[in-house]
Formats: C-alpha cells, sequence, structure tokens
C-alpha cells in the first residue's frame, strides 16, 4: 500500500482564506533552555486542508466529532476543471460532463489548479474558481458521501454564492473538504480511487483540519 499526500503544509502566516487571522506560531520551550521543543500554534479550525462540518453554517447541528469517522474515507472521482478562468462558477452541466459516472455514496474531488497558485495574491485570495448553487444542489441530489477542492472555499470568495453553496451542502450533512494539493500523480490514477480524510477530534467544532491522502493498494 501507498500513500499519496493531498494536503497543504501549514506553517507561519501561510496564505489562508483572507478573512481568517493569520496563522502564529511560537516556540515556548526550546531544547537549549527546556531540554524540550514545544510550539505553540494559533490558528482557526480552517486553516489548511481542512473539513466543515454542517455546525460550520447552521447552529444547533452536527459539529465534526459528532460525524461517523466511517464517512470520512471512501472511494473519489476527480472532476479534471484545472482549464478554468480565475472567479468561474462550476455549474452542474459543467460537473456532469466531468464525471460520467455513479456518485451515490462517493467523495467527489473538484481539481481548479488553485492549489498549486496558493500563495498571498490577488489571483489566490480574491478570485478561486467555485462550486456554484446550482452545481451544489446537484451533488446534494446525487447522494454523495463528500465533496473537496483545491481552493481556500468551495463557493468561492463572492460573499453571497459562498454562503448559498455552503448552506445547500452542509444542510444535507455531506462534509466539505477545503485547501487540497493535487500532485500530478493523482491525475493518473484509475478511477475510482480510494481516500482517506480523517478529520482531527475537536469536540464541538465547526470543523477540523485533516491530512487527506489517496490510497494506492
Amino acid at each position: 500500500m501507498r500513500l499519496i499526500d493531498l494536503s497543504q503544509p501549514v506553517y507561519a502566516d501561510c496564505p489562508i482564506c483572507p478573512v481568517h487571522p493569520p496563522v502564529r506560531s511560537e516556540a515556548i520551550a526550546d531544547h537549549k533552555k527546556s531540554g524540550w521543543l514545544v510550539e505553540q500554534l494559533t490558528l482557526t479550525a480552517h486553516t489548511g486542508s481542512h473539513i466543515d462540518a454542517p455546525l460550520h453554517k447552521f447552529a444547533g447541528t452536527k459539529s465534526i466529532d459528532q460525524l461517523s469517522l466511517d464517512r470520512f474515507t471512501g472511494l473519489a472521482v476527480l472532476a479534471d476543471m484545472r482549464d478554468c478562468r480565475p472567479d468561474q462558477p462550476f455549474t452542474s452541466s459543467m460537473l456532469g460532463r466531468k464525471l460520467p459516472v455513479e456518485l451515490e455514496d462517493h467523495i467527489v474531488i473538484v481539481a481548479t489548479g488553485w492549489g498549486q497558485k496558493r500563495a498571498k495574491t490577488d489571483e489566490w485570495e480574491k478570485y478561486p474558481p467555485y462550486v456554484s448553487p446550482d452545481a451544489a444542489e446537484w451533488l446534494v441530489e446525487q447522494k454523495i458521501r463528500g465533496v473537496a477542492i483545491d481552493t481556500y472555499s468551495i463557493g468561492g470568495a463572492r460573499p453571497q454564492q459562498n454562503t448559498l453553496t455552503h448552506e445547500i451542502i452542509l444542510r444535507a450533512e455531506i462534509w466539505v473538504l477545503e485547501e487540497l494539493c493535487l500532485p500530478d500523480e493523482i491525475f493518473s490514477l484509475p478511477q475510482p480511487f480510494e481516500i482517506w480524510c480523517l478529520p482531527i477530534n475537536l469536540r464541538g467544532f465547526s470543523g477540523s483540519f485533516c491530512r487527506p491522502v489517496a490510497v494506492v493498494r
């Protein structure tokens, strides 16, 4: 068995959703003074590769630790949208043409190429492509297990569309994985392929960072 890393690294002041506070890292103990190295991280639970739970949008709904762990593994299919333009919405018909297989209980990965562009640029922060509300409705109708994308937000940077896309998916208790980094190797794998993206057990949180991997057996 071999694992292919699909995660983005987290480090001090790394690129993140621009409305979130910056990531801070501080060594609160070091080898010279204490004999140990201990780092303190300050960041949101929606930093780097992370999963949104329904609680991210709806009060009183399931937090990340209340979702069954087995939902975060499964068979994934890839929608290769890397020829997209900045700020492009992906519609249901566009995804349907890229995903000509039975999707029920599958994990859908939307590849935009933005994972490789990760940087504090206007293009990356202000104009990511996104899953439109129409496409979100279509994905819910397919009864998928989860949906992932290599941008920092599945609904893009436009507040209205971002809100609607998240609400449609999370209301259906379908998890959302954001900020993937998809290496070239992933596009040559036979589909569907196995993926794991286990979240950290953060009690009562609206989401959690994770280490997503594709599994090659």
